[in-house]
Order: structure tokens, then sequence, then C-alpha cells
């Protein structure tokens, strides 16, 4: 009997999604794509936030989690499955925290960002990974947080070797 109180604890938890699951092109996505409205605006970066492009999308998401940013907290990540990049959306005017940093791309004013509208009518090129659930705002990441640990996954842009 005292075995039936942590059985039920395990049955009733649920593992939380890390960002490479919330990224995966499912089935079910790819049935959304097919047949869902695949309704996308552009939106002006630099405003409300500033766009982080990392290529491939892989370091991105590996830089998500080593950050700890929880997947169920509403941060604004979106994915390009096409062109294999993740655009991690950071408080306006902060994205220059991650230049400088091979394989990302920082998208601030002048800039704008193709993004679904409603999130729910994402498509293979503008894929929201997370976003608020129903009415809570937006939350973004923090580029200095971010930048830090994409330097720990990358080398350095001057480090590149020069082919002679």
């Amino acid at each position: 009997m005292a075995n039936s109180s942590a059985d039920r604890t395990a049955k009733t938890q649920t593992t939380t999604p890390t960002w490479h699951d919330l990224a995966q092109v499912s089935d079910r996505k790819r049935q959304l794509w097919r047949t869902g409205g695949n309704h996308t605006d552009w939106m002006a970066c630099g405003i409300a936030w500033d766009a982080v492009a990392i290529t491939p999308m892989a370091s991105g998401l590996a830089a998500l989690g080593a950050t700890r940013t929880g997947t169920r907290c509403g941060y604004l990540v979106l994915a390009d499955h096409l062109r294999n990049v993740l655009y991690v959306l950071v408080p306006p005017g902060t994205g220059g925290a991650c230049d400088g940093i091979l394989g990302v791309r920082v998208l601030s004013h002048g800039y704008q960002l193709l993004v679904p509208t409603p999130p729910e009518h994402s498509n293979i090129v503008a894929d929201w990974v997370s976003h608020p659930p129903g009415d809570k705002p937006p939350r973004l990441v923090q580029a200095e947080q971010l930048a830090a640990h994409l330097r720990d996954l990358t080398p350095p842009m001057h480090d590149k070797e020069v082919a002679s």
C-alpha cells in the first residue's frame, strides 16, 4: 500500500518537453501545414524585440536548454525548418550581445521577421516553437545569457582558419 501513493504521483507527473522536442517537425504539424490557413505576417524587428537568428537550429536549441529557459513559460522562439534557422526573440536593443558569434545574425531596426498569425497558423518557414499561451504576455529571452551559452557552444568568428 505504501507504493500506491508513489505510483499515483508518478502517473500524474508529466515530463516537460525539451526545446529540441518542441522544434521537432511532427506528422501533426505536417498535416496542419498541408490543410491549415498558413497565415503569416511581417513583423518589424527592433521595436518590441530583436530577433537572434541562429544557424544551425540545433545550436540555438542547445543554447536555450543550457540557459534553463523554461519551455512552458511563453518565450518567443520561432523556427524556419526549411533554412534550419532558429529565431530567439530578445528585448529590443539587446541583440547586439550576440554579435560576433559564428552562425548568429541579429535582426533589429530595419529588419522584419515572418511570423504566423495567429500562432496556430504556422508553416515550414514560420513555426512557433514557443509562444505565450492564450492571452498571457510574451516573454523574451535575455540576450546576454543566450550569447554566453552560444559562445560556449561555438568558436568565435575570428578563430576560424583562413583558407590559403
